[in-house]
């Protein structure tokens, strides 16, 4: 896997809209995150450059403005977060983390149906090949 940059919850809100609209200019990006969030436009931009720095981001200048186009894929990012996530809390292990979910009745039977339909859909799927 390639070396993702390291993405603070604040800049990962900027990257959730790169990552919808690309190619996006700054401008935009300014709208489209102060409509979710109440951050001062500089705020965004400083952002914007720290992603740029970190390499998360390319930014190429259009006339009076910058567009951004992300450097990094979507599913990757959430892939690497969630690997450390589970490393971090529940030794890498995917059924210590649903374990703990279903012991401290996080887990609706909704979501206990949805989990099997989606294990047998894997199942199926395994035994076609």
């Amino acid at each position: 896997m390639k070396q993702i940059p390291q993405i603070s919850e604040a800049e990962y809100e900027v990257m959730k809209v790169v990552w919808k609209y690309e190619p996006i200019s700054t401008p935009e990006v300014v709208e489209k995150v102060s409509s979710k969030i109440d951050w001062k436009p500089n705020t965004i931009q400083t952002m914007l450059a720290r992603l740029v720095k970190k390499k998360a981001l390319k930014a190429k200048r259009d006339g009076r403005v910058f567009i951004y186009h992300s450097l990094i894929e979507e599913y990757e990012y959430v892939e690497q977060k969630s690997k450390l996530f589970l490393n971090q809390f529940f030794g890498g292990t995917l059924n210590s983390m649903v374990l703990n979910f279903i012991e401290n009745d996080q887990l609706s039977k909704d979501d206990i149906s949805e989990l099997r339909k989606i294990l047998s859909e894997r199942d199926t799927k395994e035994g076609e090949k």
